[in-house]
């Protein structure tokens, strides 16, 4: 069963969405060439507990760290690490906050310095497909329409959707029901409905879709070694449209179709 939060809920959601937003703003500011993603990480908890809030992700199923920082042909759930990022790296930035019992979660990628170009066009098709996917979750529609809308994407692009994961919905629990899948036919699985809070959540490689992952029992990196990207917003489903939480300036877009 897929929750459906009232309007109080979804600010109380909004406010921890808000956290993982500044810290997304801060860690983008401290990104560089020289910089550690172990030192990113340190800045995110710091950020997080400055406004009262505790990192998600921190202690979560064993997770040793607050931010889960993926470089390269890391696609998720990459450790953060003493070694410095170096020019032409990609990094994936994935943030969760728990504030007063509720959860917010995003993520975004960067460019370490230049990249090559089809590097470039993954990280730009990766973003695209998450705007895309958020313009189709509205209310009415059906789940995999949010799944299709990603995947077109992808498919137009000629990057590659790696499918072990998705987006998933959330609020009181950082992971709840339903999962999204990245691909799918549109038109499949329940509709959607005012109330609703979910997490969507792109994640592309370059090259093939399989993943292994490392002896830490986290670490995720595509097997092919390929380059890998990963967007997320939090978004909630309202009678006007898509409401994305995860935004600095939460507002209503358009919605698809």
């Amino acid at each position: 069963m897929i929750a459906r939060r009232s309007p109080d809920e979804i600010e109380a959601i909004r406010a921890a969405c808000q956290i993982v937003s500044r810290v997304h703003g801060a860690l983008a500011e401290r990104i560089a060439p020289g910089v550690s993603t172990a030192i990113l990480d340190e800045l995110a908890e710091e950020t997080i507990r400055s406004h009262g809030a505790d990192p998600a992700f921190k202690g979560y199923h064993g997770f040793p760290a607050s931010i889960c920082a993926s470089v390269n042909d890391e696609a998720v759930h990459g450790f953060p690490r003493p070694d410095p990022l170096q020019e032409g790296d990609v990094l994936c930035v994935d943030v969760g906050v728990r504030l007063n019992g509720w959860f917010g979660d995003g993520a975004f990628t960067l460019a370490v310095g230049e990249l090559a170009a089809d590097v470039e066009r993954l990280l730009r098709a990766t973003q695209q497909a998450l705007d895309a996917g958020v313009r189709a979750a509205v209310a009415d529609k059906h789940l995999s329409d949010i799944s299709h809308a990603v995947e077109t994407i992808a498919n137009e692009a000629e990057v590659t959707v790696i499918q072990e994961y998705g987006g998933h919905g959330i609020g009181r629990e950082l992971h709840e029901e339903p999962h999204i899948p990245n691909h799918g036919a549109p038109g499949r699985g329940p509709r959607l409905q005012v109330g609703q809070v979910i997490a969507i959540e792109p994640i592309f490689s370059l090259g093939a879709p399989e993943v292994v992952v490392d002896e830490d029992g986290w670490t995720t990196r595509t097997k092919d070694g390929s380059a890998a990207a990963h967007f997320e917003h939090t978004v909630a489903i309202t009678k006007e449209g898509p409401r994305m939480l995860t935004e600095p300036r939460t507002a209503t877009i358009a919605a698809a179709g």
